[in-house]
């Protein structure tokens, strides 16, 4: 076997402890940038492009007045004062006793002429512009993980989460090795939309795949995802005849995925891999990641979707257990 290369540097945009929601256990969850679906209901848009994005976080601003450093820092003039905006007395610097009324004047981003160079990140004290994604080694999220170690107890481990983990697979593949070398659990997070080969290379170094079956049907899979669903279900296919673990996830979307029919081949589909299914989720859509769409300039693309309602999620819950699978709604 070959050397574990922990200098090796993967792109991430964050690493979140005390994660009870992405696989047994507590856990810490790496979350990797790069996804090659787009789904229509991402949660998490600063996942889907390796590249560097440029995020805003106007409730950190504190105005040109106090600040305004961004404003010369930006090469292509592509940051600009805004239009000013009343502020509770005691906010952005001010104090309880101050009930003067002011205003703070925040900047705005031209998104067409930005250059991404991040030269703004660098000046802004108080990172209300601050770069969507950043680069680490192995070995160094292996030591930001290891902190949290007391907390995992029997259960708990590292998740490796996106985007999509696979699409910087030397890079998973290193981490996932490190972490079970060292006796930590590893969880994958994974839309199923890889060379199967890679699946079988770090099948020994995963012990659950959290495994999203999102539609059925290949082209509204691809309408919906961006991708077809044949690579996704023989994937399954292949890490359950080779002995791998799934966390099957389902997402609930109105109107999208949640027909009777789509619900049911999916249903078939998860009691067809037998044993090697542990346990199952109903995600309901929400729509909490929904702001993070215009922190790097973009739009939601499902404004008028509204979440399914709890009497609909457990008749989804109820038909699931129908078929002996080991479901519950997240």
């Amino acid at each position: 076997m070959n050397e574990i290369n922990e200098n090796l540097t993967g792109r991430l945009y964050d690493i979140q402890g005390f994660s009870v929601h992405d696989g047994p256990g507590i856990r810490t969850t790496v979350y990797l940038k790069e996804c090659p679906l787009r789904c229509l209901w991402c949660h998490s848009p600063e996942s889907v492009s390796r590249d560097y994005e440029l995020a805003w976080f106007d409730v950190k601003c504190i105005g040109i007045e106090l600040c305004g450093k961004c404003l010369n820092a930006c090469p292509a003039g592509a940051l600009s004062a805004g239009a000013p905006e009343p502020v509770l007395a005691g906010a952005e610097g001010g104090t309880p006793e101050n009930t003067e009324p002011r205003t703070i004047t925040r900047v705005n981003i031209d998104r067409e002429i930005c250059t991404v160079c991040l030269a703004c990140t660098r000046a802004c004290s108080p990172k209300a512009l601050a770069p969507s994604g950043y680069e680490m080694s192995v070995e160094a999220v292996f030591e930001r993980v290891n902190r949290d170690r007391p907390f995992f107890g029997d259960d708990g481990g590292v998740t490796i989460s996106g985007g999509e983990p696979m699409a910087q697979f030397d890079f998973t593949y290193a981490l996932a090795r490190r972490f079970k070398a060292d006796g930590v659990s590893v969880c994958m997070d994974t839309t199923g939309f890889a060379p199967g080969k890679r699946y079988l290379d770090i099948l020994p170094f995963v012990d659950l795949f959290l495994y999203d079956l999102k539609h059925m049907d290949s082209e509204r899979s691809k309408k919906l995802t961006g991708v077809p669903n044949e690579m996704i279900l023989e994937n399954a296919r292949l890490i359950a005849a080779n002995g791998g673990r799934f966390q099957i996830r389902v997402p609930i979307i109105p109107k999208l995925n949640d027909s009777e029919e789509n619900l049911r081949r999916t249903a078939e589909f998860a009691a067809s891999l037998g044993d090697a299914v542990a346990d199952m989720q109903l995600l309901p859509y929400h729509k909490l990641g929904s702001a993070k769409y215009a922190r790097i300039g973009r739009q939601y693309p499902l404004t008028n979707v509204e979440p399914p309602p709890d009497k609909t999620m457990h008749e989804y819950l109820d038909l699931m257990l129908s078929y002996g699978l080991p479901a519950h709604i997240h």
